[in-house]
């Protein structure tokens, strides 16, 4: 039996500078929320987890911008409990409710997002585009599971974008990447395009643009992610077929104008 790492469920005080920083620019950046040897555990968990998952077999070349981008899986704390127990830490959901200045946070889902060496960008885009969720109270925290220099394609993000409405209809593509792309030029959002270091970790709002450039190294970009609602968010009636998948998915069951309380999504933290 593993000894999962206690730091995962011991929450952490914000300052109220980094809650101010966040609901400016809808992203913020927190150093040292885990140590090297918890993230080096969930590493080897997750990426375990995901070779044995894995169902992509054409060569990366042969792949459309999307499939370059990463490997994509989801909800891996149905298929493991001591990936679980991260997706599951107190640590992370007293931070994104801090964040989100909500009285708690249900799970929305989970993804591991591995970018293969030599992986392509992810074109810039707004999560919430697949989100059938009623109000922008959602966060994602991105946990890269080492060390990620600006060559092997960390998040981007550009701050205080989720202003913008144009672009919100755009699924992440080609179009999203060139459109967003031109739309941000003529706007004053900086862009903020900066490493990680082990341990640091990414909360982003589910309207602010973002996007990650290409893995240029020879190793694999493995990234969990864990996206958290307002633990009394309530099901949108969808508004395109991303969305009605996500309803159908993610929070199955789940009523238009009611809390979304399915089994799937389970209230992880409450202040």
């Amino acid at each position: 039996m593993l000894t999962i790492p206690n730091i995962i469920n011991l929450p952490q005080k914000l300052h109220q500078a980094q809650i101010d920083f966040y609901q400016k620019h809808k992203y913020i950046k927190i150093k040292q929320v885990f140590d090297p040897e918890t993230i080096a555990f969930f590493n080897r968990e997750i990426s375990q987890k995901v070779a044995q998952m894995k169902q992509e077999d054409t060569p990366l070349e042969k792949r459309d911008t999307y499939g370059k981008a990463f490997l994509q899986l989801f909800n891996l704390w149905r298929e493991n409990e001591t990936i679980k127990a991260l997706v599951f830490s107190k640590r992370l959901a007293s931070i994104a409710a801090q964040l989100m200045e909500a009285e708690g946070v249900r799970l929305y889902h989970d993804q591991a997002l591995f970018k293969e060496a030599g992986g392509g960008i992810t074109p810039w885009h707004a999560d919430q585009y697949y989100w059938p969720l009623a109000t922008d109270k959602t966060i994602t925290a991105w946990i890269p599971l080492q060390e990620t220099p600006l060559e092997m394609g960390p998040l981007e993000f550009s701050a205080g974008s989720h202003q913008i409405v144009e672009g919100r209809d755009l699924a992440i593509s080609d179009e999203s990447e060139e459109k967003i792309h031109a739309k941000l030029r003529v706007t004053d959002f900086e862009h903020i395009i900066e490493p990680f270091d082990i341990g640091e970790v990414s909360f982003h709002s589910g309207w602010v643009f973002h996007r990650a450039g290409a893995n240029q190294t020879d190793q694999v970009r493995k990234v969990m992610t864990v996206i958290y609602m307002d633990k009394d968010m309530k099901l949108k009636q969808p508004e395109n077929d991303g969305q009605m998948n996500d309803w159908n998915t993610w929070c199955p069951g789940a009523k238009v104008g009611e809390i979304i309380e399915s089994p799937l999504n389970p209230v992880l933290y409450e202040i």
